[in-house]
């Protein structure tokens, strides 16, 4: 398992109940990973030291959990040098890395998306925006770590939002680009699939939600938790999304010399004019996994294992009745600067509540500590024949985890029977 986030714990989680009782690595890991997972120090970043523990330790898979070692080609890496590989070629995976790149893939294949302009200049895309109207989305390019979007509603906060992005570089390369794109209104939900370049097993649908704040205030961020099911989108609907949406993508893809092999997340907004695309992510997504993977009623080792062979089976992924959901804790000033080392107590009463935790930004301290490390510290995930029961004992177990400055929203799946 490459990474060391919540998404690869809850992963790693789900791996640990295979029937075949596999030997897990994860490289980097983190302090909850290296409790259930043998940890190695290594970068996700860091493809050359990858490869040579993969081969080294004769890895009969490996899952790339985030996005950008997928971007800059892992994947590629690792299947050259012989080792089966769940995650796309950095072709493939630019559907994520570009923006640009993803809308010219739905145009050619005909899935539905918002209006946009990719643009380099300030002035052309504050034309743009006055075009679509207000308020409009302003995105960089490339890769931000979820940070890359804007909601401007007005012509001076475009303006603001395009020069941070085009000329004082706020995002790095990846806001060498920006794309302007009219503002879509509707609920959104996240729908996961397994893809093995030509077969899709689904996932049930799931919600994330992105604003720190209760009722969808404050700043965008990583997301601060999730639920699946989403009432709104039963399997039925989701059968569908994935004929309109997923097979399209995976058949233009492959019509270009581009198989697409990994895990394929569609996220839409439900629009008054039906199902839009807001974006393609090309690998699992945080914090949806953690409320997918305890609903998991297959093997995972034999569900990845067809992915890297080519001989997965269209069709849903087989999921307990059960609602999951996950709520997450964050650090102090997340999201712009959060703060590190501060020590978590409580780890050990939630899992004696039955939830699992799910560790996302921690690390080992003196002694036995596990301090914080990033900005989303951990994930509360808990399993319930409701939503709303899911909900209770999530909560209920992460109201017994503390750490000083911790942020937490009281309203995830709220409201959602």
């Amino acid at each position: 398992m490459v990474g060391g986030g919540g998404r690869e714990h809850a992963l790693v989680r789900a791996l640990a109940r295979s029937a075949a009782r596999p030997r897990i690595l994860c490289a980097p890991g983190n302090a909850g990973i290296a409790l259930d997972a043998e940890v190695h120090p290594i970068p996700a970043s860091d493809a050359d030291a990858i490869c040579s523990l993969a081969t080294g330790q004769r890895v009969d898979l490996t899952i790339v959990g985030p996005e950008a070692p997928l971007v800059a080609g892992l994947a590629d890496r690792l299947r050259a040098i012989g080792v089966p590989t769940v995650g796309p070629s950095a072709e493939a995976a630019r559907l994520e890395g570009s923006k640009t790149f993803a809308k010219e893939i739905m145009a050619a294949a005909g899935v539905l998306t918002a209006r946009s302009g990719t643009v380099t200049d300030v002035d052309v895309g504050l034309q743009l925006a006055d075009e679509y109207g207000y308020p409009v989305v302003i995105k960089a390019d490339g890769l931000a770590a979820g940070k890359g979007v804007v909601i401007a509603g007005s012509r001076e906060e475009a303006r603001t939002a395009l020069i941070a992005c085009l000329e004082l570089g706020a995002f790095g390369e990846a806001g060498h680009l920006a794309l302007v794109e009219a503002h879509m209104t509707g609920p959104e939900v996240s729908l996961l699939a397994l893809v093995d370049g030509s077969h899709i097993a689904r996932f049930p649908a799931a919600r994330d939600y992105k604003r720190i704040g209760d009722g969808d205030t404050g700043p965008n961020t990583g997301g601060m938790g999730s639920v699946s099911p989403v009432p709104d989108v039963p399997d039925g609907v989701a059968d569908a999304l994935i004929e309109q949406v997923h097979r399209p993508i995976i058949t233009e893809l492959a019509r270009r010399g581009i198989p697409f092999v990994g895990v394929l997340y569609a996220g839409l907004m439900m629009t008054p004019d039906g199902p839009r695309v807001l974006e393609f992510n090309t690998r699992f997504g945080d914090p949806e996994t953690q409320a997918l993977m305890p609903r998991l009623a297959e093997d995972p080792l034999e569900l990845f294992d067809a992915v890297a062979a080519g001989t997965l089976s269209d069709g849903p992924v087989r999921v307990h009745a059960d609602a999951c959901v996950a709520v997450v804790l964050a650090a102090h000033n997340y999201p712009s600067e959060p703060r590190s080392g501060d020590a978590i107590s409580g780890l050990d009463r939630a899992a004696d509540l039955g939830a699992e935790v799910l560790h996302a930004g921690t690390c080992a301290g003196a002694g036995d500590a596990i301090l914080t490390s990033g900005g989303r510290v951990l994930a509360v995930a808990a399993l319930g024949s409701t939503i709303e029961t899911a909900r209770l004992r999530a909560y209920a177990a992460a109201e017994v985890v503390r750490f000083s400055g911790r942020q937490m929203r009281t309203d995830i799946a709220a409201g959602l029977e």
